[in-house]
């Protein structure tokens, strides 16, 4: 999978795998890492991976970076399970392949903006061993019902933070609260 990586010292300890929302790359949030403040403490590997590129519904089938299609923009939309689940693979990789590379679980975080963040709550939830953290940034849990009925099995012990704009014009925030609720009570 293309991806951008930066690492802040050698021989990383942590890693951070951030997902982009739909039509942006891994670029988008790599001046982020100054803004974090992480240069005092151990080394840490961002990976900025860049979504595949497909056609999506809700702009008239135009070929960006998407992590599965958008069929629709209401509340109770339809899912594009299949995109789902093929991104989902992918991220897993990534996560195996830092595994590999000796970050423990707990020093593993997976961020992830609007459509990233979608997929950071459909991928973190699912690790078993859990990951050391999720972050969902302005985004919504894309298939509730089988993440939360079985196959979430760091849904209980992951720590998570969400965040959400206030006025999001894109995702809306009563999606975002919703999500929200459904993880803490699961």
């Amino acid at each position: 999978m293309e991806r951008v990586v930066r690492e802040t010292g050698e021989n990383p300890t942590a890693a951070v795998i951030w997902l982009h929302g739909l039509g942006a790359d891994g670029h988008d949030f790599e001046s982020i890492i100054p803004e974090l403040g992480v240069d005092q403490i151990d080394p840490i590997r961002f990976i900025f991976p860049h979504a595949p590129t497909r056609p999506v519904t809700i702009n008239n089938g135009m070929v960006m970076r998407a992590w599965y299609d958008i069929l629709e923009v209401s509340i109770d939309r339809r899912i594009d399970e299949t995109g789902i689940y093929q991104s989902a693979a992918l991220i897993e990789e990534l996560i195996a392949e830092q595994r590999a590379l000796g970050i423990p679980d707990q020093r593993l975080i997976l961020a992830g903006f609007s459509q990233g963040g979608a997929m950071a709550y459909h991928v973190g939830l699912a690790q078993d061993p859990p990951l050391g953290g999720i972050l969902v940034l302005s985004a919504y849990l894309p298939i509730a019902d089988s993440l939360l009925k079985g196959s979430g099995k760091g849904a209980g012990s992951t720590p998570l933070l969400c965040c959400h704009g206030q006025w999001d014009p894109v995702v809306p925030l009563a999606l975002g609260e919703t999500s929200a609720r459904q993880v803490e009570q699961a």
